[in-house]
């Protein structure tokens, strides 16, 4: 069968140096390669190409020794030809028709295959469903409903005071009045917040000393001075974790009872999971907006809470600050937290459960698709629900602690005396 010219442009073993300009062995040209065993430009080729297919016999016009240039190259096909042989281009190494169309059906077999693995690559890309995605959106719109990262709020709430005893005529003049609704789009920090980097707590204490007292020693019957503050503080906080938790899918479905449970009995953990947006790691504090509204690990002391509840709550938000959890992490546990079956109380245990249990699922699939390497992190957030479960026991205690006290009692709200002054059994 005749031959028919196609190229094998494969590189010569003694490839050239990939920084040396190639030329065309026929004409001078620029070169593209090794075409038919010899280094030439697309034009010979194609010449040496359709001379070899045509079987085509040249002669010289001339003296059968004209030179071959890119200009005159067109001028003398014999010299050309003859030229092309000279510096080793070969008949053999073009290919037959049949060896084309294998070699044309070999590139496309292979494109195929690749194009196959591929889709195939993509196919176990992890994805969300599109009730996961309408999760986790309706969460993070609920969030930002019940947030307001202004903090203009707290201005309504009994001012701080940081130094000196709080007399009863000032707790009784300032009240705290017309908080927004559960449902308003206003949300604080409690100073219960979050961490990003190792404590070193011993530190901390010698920072209370420097300030005059330590945590322990300050909180006598008469100087719980940040306790009115921080109480509508609280009290603010629960009417917007309330506010999020009606958003949550399922949620308002429930039983009233069974949402009061779990309502009263995951409020502190969720102001906990929370406030840990407001946290400041240089200097462990908690910023919300106003320099009256920064609030160091001390002033939650002047509130009648000790060592036994901050120095793990402190471990907790550095912990929960280092995973670097996404917006869509972050509201997603908080959801899970809220949603927990063997809360006190609660009756619809299955229910309650499998709502859960779809949030977890959403979750993982979320940290599937967002952090390949996060092998651990939904392990890790797993753990901090239980971190808080310690956490809300050691608050309910101190809190018990101090209700019973009648002049610390009168300084709370009473949201806060309803959520926390009884237990829900």
């Amino acid at each position: 069968m005749e031959s028919t010219a196609v190229s094998t442009s494969t590189l010569a073993p003694d490839e050239f140096d990939r920084n040396v300009p190639r030329i065309c062995g026929v004409c001078g040209d620029k070169a593209t390669g090794f075409h038919f065993n010899a280094m030439t430009c697309e034009g010979c080729k194609g010449f040496f190409r359709r001379s070899m297919k045509r079987k085509a016999s040249f002669t010289c016009p001339f003296s059968g020794s004209c030179t071959i240039t890119k200009d005159n190259r067109r001028h003398c096909q014999a010299c050309r030809l003859k030229r092309c042989v000279d510096i080793g281009m070969m008949k053999e190494f073009i290919l037959t028709d049949e060896e084309v169309q294998r070699k044309k059906d070999l590139i496309q077999r292979r494109k195929d295959e690749e194009a196959q693995r591929e889709a195939q690559r993509e196919a176990r890309k992890p994805r969300l469903t599109e009730e996961q995605s309408l999760v986790i959106s309706t969460l993070v719109e609920a969030h930002h409903k019940t947030f307001d990262d202004s903090y203009s709020d707290f201005s309504r709430f009994r001012p701080p005071v940081r130094e000196g005893p709080v007399t009863r005529s000032a707790s009784r003049a300032a009240s705290l009045h017309s908080l927004s609704d559960a449902s308003s789009d206003s949300f604080s920090h409690s100073p219960e917040s979050v961490d990003a980097k190792p404590v070193n707590f011993n530190n901390l204490m010698m920072m209370y000393q420097e300030q005059g007292g330590s945590p322990d020693s300050s909180e006598d019957g008469s100087r719980l001075s940040m306790l009115p503050h921080l109480a509508d503080l609280v009290s603010y906080s629960i009417q917007k974790v309330i506010g999020f938790a009606k958003m949550i899918p399922g949620f308002r479905e429930l039983t009233a009872d069974d949402q009061i449970a779990l309502l009263k009995s995951s409020a502190i953990e969720v102001i906990m999971l929370r406030s840990n947006q407001s946290f400041s790691l240089e200097d462990m504090s908690w910023s919300c907006g106003a320099p009256d509204f920064k609030y160091q690990i001390s002033d939650v002391t002047k509130a009648g809470h000790t060592l036994e509840l901050l120095e793990p709550l402190v471990k907790f938000q550095v912990g929960l600050k280092k995973l670097n959890l996404h917006e869509e992490e972050h509201v997603l546990l908080m959801a899970i937290c809220l949603l927990s079956p063997d809360r006190p109380g609660v009756q619809d245990h299955t229910r309650i459960e499998a709502l859960q249990d779809n949030i977890s699922e959403t979750l993982q699939a979320y940290i599937r698709l967002s952090h390949p390497g996060g092998r651990l992190l939904y392990a890790k957030m797993i753990q901090k629900l239980a971190d808080l479960r310690s956490l809300n026991e050691e608050h309910s205690k101190q809190y018990r602690s101090l209700s019973f006290q009648p002049e610390h009692s009168m300084q709370l709200t009473p949201l806060v005396l309803e959520v926390f002054g009884s237990e829900v059994s």
